[in-house]
């Protein structure tokens, strides 16, 4: 597509709001990005908006991902197991996503923008729990579970196309108890390789845009700043940002949901 000064404008809008929601409440960016290329920068191909969004959404997370591990909440041990599963899940789910018509995959993306939605606001994990740790006396118990849930929730981020962040986090909870803010980040190894094995899978196909992904990724760099800098001071309303986001997930769901229902009913 055409780049002319009206499309830049909305790419760099586009990645300012994927990276606001990222620093803001730790996650849920991605959820958007697919929508907003398609129905608001206006990208024909969804195949092409899916591709190009997740380097963005990839190289967006790397950037949270410094700041965590500078402050040593990662556990790294975790992270690696279910990130390896999960990128393997990222893979074939991505070539599944590509199987399918883009009117198709904009119908299901709707109604898992739904699903994602309720979800955020029936989750309530614990800020505390145990220590986690991967050592080979609990390898027994957590591997399994690393392994199973990491390649379930890569394969539905490369089959969609997310970060998969709001599936991650919970997931890692699940799998091994560990507290709500090591989960935060070390759920952002996982958004980084899902991002970058869907990406790569997308790429080898041509349906990125670097282009398109380049000004997502300056506009989310500027989000995710300002992001940052509210969540701490809106930090005791994270509960009621969540719900406000999860709304708006929900509504944005049901229009592409709609949307594209009406697109397979048309050509049906």
């Amino acid at each position: 597509m055409a780049l002319g000064l009206v499309p830049v404008l909305l790419l760099l809008s586009s990645g300012a709001v994927v990276g606001l929601t990222l620093g803001l409440i730790g996650g849920g960016g991605s959820v958007l990005a697919v929508p907003l290329l398609v129905y608001l920068v206006g990208v024909p191909s969804a195949h092409v908006a899916i591709g190009s969004s997740a380097i963005a959404v990839a190289l967006n997370a790397a950037w949270g991902l410094a700041s965590h591990a500078r402050l040593g909440t990662v556990k790294w041990p975790c992270a690696l197991v279910f990130t390896a599963a999960g990128a393997a899940g990222a893979f074939a789910g991505a070539s599944l996503g590509k199987r399918l018509d883009g009117t198709e995959l904009l119908a299901l993306f709707g109604l898992v923008m739904i699903a994602i939605g309720v979800y955020m606001l029936t989750f309530k994990p614990k800020l505390t729990a145990h220590d986690v740790r991967l050592t080979p006396e609990s390898a027994a118990h957590l591997l399994p579970r690393l392994i199973a849930i990491g390649a379930g929730v890569g394969l539905l981020s490369g089959f969609f196309g997310i970060g998969g962040g709001f599936l991650i986090v919970p997931g890692l909870v699940l799998a091994t108890g560990m507290a709500l803010q090591n989960a935060i980040g070390t759920s952002l190894v996982a958004v980084t390789a899902f991002g970058l094995a869907t990406a790569a899978s997308y790429a080898t196909s041509g349906l990125v845009d670097w282009r398109l992904a380049a000004l997502v990724i300056v506009g989310g760099i500027a989000g995710t700043l300002i992001g940052t800098r509210a969540n701490v001071r809106l930090a005791t309303h994270r509960r009621a940002l969540a719900v406000i986001f999860a709304g708006v997930v929900i509504a944005a769901g049901l229009y592409v949901g709609a949307t594209g229902l009406m697109r397979l009913l048309a050509t049906s």
